[in-house]
């Protein structure tokens, strides 16, 4: 997907490239976005910004958050182009209730849905012609405190899991069990607005596979696929209808 970029609708080369295919589960085409210093890259990512964008760049108090929305922000115009077939200039953006960006074209909705996460040096973005996604991401390393979350933000079973394990499996553990939620609340449109300890990921995930299907009726009448697609340097996961819900949106 990515080769047509080059000099392609006013995107940047391959040389200043930051963003690269990751991994395609079932309908849904997942981006990884270096979000590391790099001054050309951020120089290019600026260009393609809207005044909006802009403007809410400009808000951020400190190096590092600004650089995830430059090179986040943009990477997600760069691949929606491509996947629409549009210049960057005809692609603006509405939100939900809730913050979820949707994709406009010439001021219409397109039947594409995308989401983005960022944590660290990296992001992640995905792209769902079939339905509703969302995708979450954390670098792999330690954290102050996850011990004072457990009881707040997980079920009675991912409590169970967590409490047989010490050390660096129960950290991979959490992350994964919270990019999973993360994952379906952000689908949802509802992302941190969700009360996480309500549900839990599907028995399959909690028996050690990297897959399962999600049904919660109380929150949502489609029937979600869940997906572990972390790798040694970041957790992540990606959550998508497998059975669509009549056009709700969040």
């Amino acid at each position: 997907m990515t080769a047509g970029l080059q000099g392609d609708r006013g995107m940047p080369g391959d040389d200043l490239r930051w963003w690269r295919p990751y991994c395609s589960p079932g309908p849904v085409e997942v981006f990884h976005v270096a979000l590391v210093p790099h001054s050309g890259r951020e120089a290019a990512a600026w260009t393609l910004l809207d005044t909006e964008e802009r403007r809410r760049c400009r808000r951020f108090l400190y190096p590092a958050p600004r650089r995830q929305f430059v090179l986040s922000r943009a990477a997600l115009r760069a691949v929606l182009c491509v996947a629409l077939g549009c210049d960057n200039g005809e692609l603006t953006f509405e939100f939900s209730r809730y913050g979820k960006p949707i994709p406009l074209v010439g001021g219409d909705r397109v039947a594409l849905h995308c989401n983005i996460s960022h944590s660290g040096s990296h992001g992640l973005v995905a792209l769902s012609h079939r339905g509703r996604v969302g995708v979450d991401v954390e670098e792999r390393r330690p954290r102050k405190n996850l011990e004072d979350l457990v009881e707040t933000v997980f079920g009675p079973e991912e409590r169970a899991l967590l409490a047989r394990l010490q050390g660096k499996r129960w950290l991979d553990t959490f992350l994964a069990l919270w990019t999973a939620k993360e994952a379906l609340a952000k689908a949802w449109g509802m992302g941190l607005r969700t009360d996480f300890s309500t549900f839990q990921v599907p028995s399959e995930m909690l028996r050690g596979e990297r897959t399962g299907l999600f049904r919660c009726p109380r929150i949502s009448n489609a029937t979600w696929r869940l997906e572990d697609i972390g790798c040694d340097d970041l957790a992540a996961a990606v959550a998508y209808e497998e059975d669509r819900e009549a056009g709700r949106e969040f």
